[in-house]
């Protein structure tokens, strides 16, 4: 029996892709989006994404569109999972489509690249005030795609949106904790792919597992630290949200941004690096973000601002390590 009402997957890109398979296992009307008609076409007839997700194939409850309209029909809830450097444009599609029942949720992880802005404060601006769930955490498409074992976090402040959301997530091995810090929750997201570089970058100098860890437990200090500018929570800082996906990330090789930063550490030019990955690494750009919206809210973030300066301002990345662990200290 196909429970709630139905449920659009804005993106169908692997992480789109393996939310919507996810979600129609649990007999969820699962609308799957994608911009292309063509692709649309080809991820309906041969029921996989043969180029994100070869071999998992899809439940029948999900149905693959390419338009919005018919996607978004029957006032289904809306699942944004885009690139950051899309998600106002998507928004802006889907605004004239919405309804006072419309309830959006989006696993987008980044910052908005035109106004230095979490997520949420860009779909007020462009769709006003509707129930919003943020979903984040450790988790890689392939594995959940796989019914591997996986916790993540739900941030939602609308009591019944959270709920109908744990219903429709929370099932086989995907397990889902609620919260309502939807700050934390973003920031960890962006935060944690700047400092997978950093991990990549200096593995790729082959400086060891002893300053891979000095960088994550460092680079978690810098996380809470922007998160509570804001008005985030520590604790969410120290959920999955925030550790459990800085963790992932900054250790294994599923990770685009972790890869992107050996390669860079490996003395590979970054737009080399960008032209050869055919999925966007949302850590290049959100590095820039970050570190614009650390110098507005005055927040110290050393290791941030030397992927900063390795990634924009042409720094060496061994001189970039060896500055960093020059003035790190041992105060909080």
């Amino acid at each position: 029996m196909i429970m709630q009402k139905p449920i659009a997957i804005v993106g169908a890109g692997s992480w789109g892709t393996a939310l919507a398979i996810h979600l129609a296992q649990n007999q969820q009307s699962a609308r799957l989006w994608t911009h292309d008609p063509l692709q649309a076409e080809q991820l309906q007839q041969a029921r996989c994404n043969e180029r994100y997700l070869p071999g998992y194939h899809f439940p029948e409850s999900l149905t693959v569109y390419s338009s919005l309209s018919a996607a978004l029909a029957d006032e289904a809830d809306i699942l944004i999972v885009v690139p950051s450097g899309a998600f106002r444009d998507v928004l802006e599609r889907i605004k004239s489509y919405l309804t006072s029942k419309t309830r959006l949720a989006f696993a987008t992880k980044g910052i908005d690249p035109s106004g230095k802005q979490l997520l949420s404060a860009v779909c007020v601006d462009v769709l006003g005030s509707l129930p919003l769930a943020v979903l984040s955490g450790p988790s890689f498409a392939r594995e959940v795609a796989a019914g591997l074992p996986t916790a993540i976090s739900l941030s939602c402040e609308h009591a019944i949106f959270r709920d109908n959301l744990l219903q429709r997530f929370h099932h086989g091995m995907l397990r889902v904790y609620a919260n309502s810090d939807l700050i934390s929750t973003q920031v960890g997201g962006a935060v944690k792919n700047v400092l997978a570089i950093a991990a990549g970058i200096s593995d790729g100098l082959g400086f060891g597992a002893n300053a891979k860890a000095a960088l994550i437990t460092r680079g978690l200090v810098e996380m809470k630290r922007l998160a509570l500018a804001l008005g985030g929570q520590e604790k969410t800082v120290m959920g999955l949200a925030g550790l459990g996906d800085l963790i992932l990330t900054c250790t294994d090789n599923q990770s685009r941004n972790r890869r992107f930063g050996l390669a860079v550490g490996q003395g590979i030019p970054c737009e080399q690096v960008l032209a050869a990955c055919d999925q966007v690494v949302e850590g290049y750009a959100t590095a820039h973000h970050i570190f614009m919206l650390a110098k507005e809210y005055e927040v110290e973030m050393p290791i941030v601002m030397q992927v900063y300066k390795v990634l924009y301002k042409q720094y060496a990345p061994a001189e970039a390590v060896a500055e960093l662990f020059s003035r790190l200290s041992c105060e909080e």
